[in-house]
C-alpha cells in the first residue's frame, strides 16, 4: 500500500510517501501507526502522540479503529485548523 505523509509528519519522517506491505496482524489504522513507530527514530518522532496525527484511507478521513485491508493509499497529516 502507498503511505503518504503531509506537513510536519512528512518533515519528521523525511519523505513524502513510500510503498510498504505491513505485516500480518496489522489490521487497523492504529495497528499501522504502532507498527510504523517501531520502524525507526523518525517514525517514532512523527507518531510520538498517535492521538494527534490524523489519517485518511483512499482520501476519506478514517478513525484509528478503521480497517486498512484493501486500502490503496493511507495518508497521515496533523490536525487542520482554519477559519
Amino acid at each position: 500500500m502507498k503511505l503518504v505523509y503531509f506537513a510536519w509528519v512528512r518533515e519528521r519522517i523525511g519523505r513524502a510517501e513510500e510503498e510498504l506491505v505491513p505485516p500480518q496482524g496489522v489490521a487497523t489504522v492504529a495497528d499501522l501507526v504502532a507498527w510504523l513507530r517501531g520502524r525507526g527514530e523518525e517514525y517514532a518522532y512523527a507518531f510520538e502522540d498517535p492521538g494527534v496525527v490524523r489519517a485518511a484511507i483512499d482520501r476519506t478521513h478514517a478513525k484509528p479503529d478503521a480497517m486498512i485491508a484493501g486500502a490503496g493509499e493511507i495518508a497521515f497529516f496533523p490536525p487542520m485548523t482554519g477559519g
